[in-house]
């Protein structure tokens, strides 16, 4: 049983990369899901299998990344808030130089080919409105609450993205972030917890 789950991990780990280097290379509007499998050398319908659409395969951690504020509300310490969880999370995300936070030098190019693809910027859309809603969902339907919370995190992702495309070094991005982060939480900190 492990050495198949294993299996299907490498071999989605395979598409997707292939997916990622041909996107990189040509745009995302200009690979279709043949050629990526041709690439990863599997079926077009194991492709789909993996990745049910072309969204799919080029945002293919996009479930960890909707999960990540919820899980870690819900997976939270014993008398830790909302805010503190979130905070931890984001905060051990940088210290360990997380793919997702992009902070890679060559994240611009990732970056490039959704700002050329009006399906994947409607697709980053949705995965923040998901992301958002299932951190409502896990802070007992507080949308307002999950806002808030879910607008720190995409400001802070932001500001690494925009420095990452400016060229700036990973190190100063990672301490300017981490100041930026530890001031949001600490007002976030003051203004909900209070409210609760």
């Amino acid at each position: 049983m492990a050495l198949r789950a294993e299996k299907k991990a490498a071999t989605r780990t395979a598409i997707a990369d292939a997916a990622l280097a041909l996107f990189l290379a040509k745009g995302f509007d200009r690979v279709t899901v043949a050629e990526v499998a041709d690439a990863a050398r599997v079926s077009v319908n194991t492709a789909f299998n993996y990745f049910p659409t072309k969204e799919d395969l080029f945002f293919d951690r996009q479930d960890e990344v909707v999960r990540r504020l919820a899980d870690a509300v819900r997976d939270r310490r014993p008398g830790e808030s909302p805010v503190a969880a979130v905070r931890r999370l984001f905060l051990d995300e940088l210290d360990r130089g997380e793919p997702t936070l992009g902070l890679s030098p060559d994240v611009g190019a990732f970056w490039q080919v959704v700002e050329d693809s009006a399906a994947l910027q409607a697709r980053a859309r949705l995965l923040s409105q998901r992301a958002e809603e299932a951190l409502a969902e896990a802070l007992g339907g507080a949308r307002w609450r999950a806002a808030v919370l879910a607008g720190v995190d995409r400001a802070l992702h932001a500001q690494i993205r925009d420095r990452m495309r400016a060229g700036d070094d990973p190190a100063a991005v990672r301490a300017a972030v981490r100041a930026e982060a530890e001031t949001a939480y600490a007002a976030l900190a003051r203004a909900l917890d209070q409210a609760e």
